[in-house]
């Protein structure tokens, strides 16, 4: 793989390779700094911009799977700083490799759909420099934060939804490189070592703008789902395949309240439910495929 030799000297790093240093890698990040993190897939219609609203960071790294087939990997070289490109395993590897390729004190992850508001990046400026001057106190009543939650709000098939989305959802994304590290092969999540607070500002989540991208998000997901359900030893029922499903979609349409969102809203939840059925019926087929059907 070629570095990216532009005028800011950004660096690109494989499996294999070293991290060549860029001009922000040329000085000393401070106890506040942050380094920027996203892992990005077929992402070029979605990473400029995503890179355009986490500028104000002190560092930025893109993670790329490399078996891209659009422009991601470009665009990531020219826009980022450090580029880490490594073969899809799972999600919490991807981001752990541009954890252990970052230099910044703390590390804040978005994905390739999400955009960082002008008022969150002013929040977590406020929230560090609050955590350094709390760092500086001797006194345990003042322990300094390890790690912040943030509001997400989601953006799906074009309309804005606030019942049956992401509306609810408080992910840890920001925390101090030293103390965290990315665990779960989906869905996956930081185990943090040290105190948590929450955000007010949120992250904006321009998801799933079409069904064509719903329905393969759906079948991405669901493979990479039966199969940590296989590993760990699940079985298929009866109740997985019929009644989880419609759970599913009656928590999210009527108990979120997921027909306030509109027709959108029933797609969205109705799919929610078919994703339940699918990676069932995926287990099912690995299971059968590897003798161990229940037929």
């Amino acid at each position: 793989m070629s570095h990216s030799n532009g005028p800011s000297s950004r660096r690109t790093a494989t499996q294999s390779g070293g991290v060549e240093p860029s001009r922000k890698r040329a000085r000393a990040l401070g106890p506040a700094s942050i380094s920027a993190l996203v892992i990005a897939r077929n992402e070029g219609a979605n990473l400029a911009e995503c890179l355009a609203s986490v500028s104000w960071a002190d560092e930025s790294v893109v993670v790329v799977d490399a078996s891209s087939r659009d422009d991601t990997l470009e665009i990531a070289q020219r826009e980022a700083d450090g580029v880490v490109v490594r073969a899809f395993d799972d999600f919490a590897s991807q981001r752990n490799a541009g954890l252990e390729a970052a230099r910044g004190a703390w590390i804040f992850a978005v994905d390739a759909d999400e955009r960082v508001t002008s008022g969150l990046a002013l929040e977590i400026r406020a929230a560090l420099d609050a955590s350094r001057h709390a760092a500086s106190v001797d006194d345990r009543a003042h322990a300094p934060c390890s790690g912040y939650r943030v509001p997400i709000r989601s953006v799906v098939l074009g309309r804005r939804f606030r019942f049956s989305g992401t509306q609810d959802d408080l992910p840890l994304r920001l925390f101090r490189r030293d103390r965290g590290r990315w665990v779960g092969a989906v869905h996956e999540t930081v185990d943090l070592s040290g105190a948590v607070e929450t955000l007010r500002e949120h992250i904006e989540h321009c998801t799933i703008p079409d069904l064509n991208t719903f329905l393969a998000k759906i079948n991405k997901y669901t493979t990479l789902e039966a199969i940590k359900l296989e590993q760990a030893g699940r079985r298929p029922s009866l109740f997985d395949l019929v009644a989880r499903p419609i759970y599913t979609f009656m928590k999210l349409y009527f108990a979120k309240q997921g027909f306030r969102d509109g027709w959108e809203g029933f797609v969205f939840c109705s799919l929610s439910g078919v994703s339940d059925a699918v990676r069932h019926w995926k287990l099912r087929e690995r299971l059968a495929s590897a003798g161990g059907s229940e037929r």
